[in-house]
């Protein structure tokens, strides 16, 4: 079996998503006579072409499945396109990252651009979701990350543990989840990673929710999105927000918000950057490009 694959996760990922599907979605007749959710076991088999024994085991982490197989199943499992990915990272089948253990220093590039970045906020996030360095827009609009010790400046904590961030998002709960589906996907990336690791954990013990969410295995990659913030300031907006990661180092993403010109959440963005601008005379992040241990 590969050195990366990783059984118990690949089973509990499959029996996960199995769990999901409707009968019906995949041609099979509604019996009535279900005893739990999803499709059976035997179902998947039939579906993949393959043995109930087969696939059982497969599900028990006692058994390796070809590339053929797994593309069977993300197509059988009606998996999207960030599952597909998961499902062979656990499995051991995609090149994956070596395990580092080297400090995080923000990329150059991506904080001269931070710096530009006047009417827009922006943030640059590392590995498990740390905030590297982020504008001073970027500060009102969220919270001041600068007030927060830097081995806790991670996205992810401060929305399950600051009571301000589940005021400031309309729709936390749908936030929260997909951070928790961003989180995962990285955990199949770098599962020896001890950060990561006691991050999970912290979580687990102290949030219901996300106990919940992580045991669901549901996996998503940072891209694009909108959401609706109730800032104490301005007011609600709806802002789009962008992850740009650039080629030279994937583990480094620049996350902006923007609104549509001539609309509401446009004009109260430069409200907000204007009350930020005589509030704080603080520079980006902390201006350095700084290192974060790991």
């Amino acid at each position: 079996m590969s050195s990366n694959a990783r059984p118990d996760e690949l089973g509990a990922f499959l029996k996960a998503r199995r769990a999901e599907i409707d009968p019906s979605t995949v041609g099979l007749p509604d019996t009535g006579r279900r005893r739990v959710s999803g499709l059976r076991r035997e179902e998947v088999a039939v579906l993949a072409s393959i043995s109930t024994d087969y696939y059982t085991r497969l599900e028990q982490g006692r058994i390796q499945a070809s590339p053929h197989v797994l593309d069977t199943l993300a197509r059988v499992l009606c998996l999207d396109e960030d599952q597909r990915a998961y499902l062979f990272e656990v499995a051991g089948k995609l090149s994956t990252r070596p395990v580092r253990r080297t400090s995080q220093k923000v990329q150059p590039r991506l904080l001269r651009l931070l710096d530009d970045l006047d009417t827009i906020p922006a943030i640059i996030l590392g590995r498990r979701m740390d905030i590297l360095a982020w504008n001073p827009l970027a500060a009102a609009l969220v919270t001041d990350f600068g007030e927060i010790p830097e081995k806790r400046r991670n996205y992810i904590r401060l929305v399950f543990t600051d009571p301000r961030m589940r005021e400031l998002y309309a729709d936390w709960e749908n936030v929260a989840h997909t951070c928790v589906a961003q989180l995962r996907m990285e955990a199949a990336r770098d599962p020896e990673n001890p950060r990561l690791t006691a991050l999970v954990g912290e979580l687990s013990v102290q949030d219901a929710d996300f106990r919940r969410w992580w045991a669901a295995h549901h996996v998503a990659v940072r891209g694009i999105g909108t959401k609706t913030l109730r800032h104490p300031v301005v007011g609600e907006l709806t802002l789009d927000w962008d992850t740009l990661a650039p080629t030279t180092d994937a583990d480094q993403q620049l996350v902006i918000w923007t609104a549509e010109r001539g609309t509401p959440a446009y004009d109260a963005l430069r409200i907000l950057a204007s009350w930020a601008d005589r509030a704080s005379t603080a520079p980006a992040g902390d201006g350095t490009g700084r290192v974060l241990p790991d």
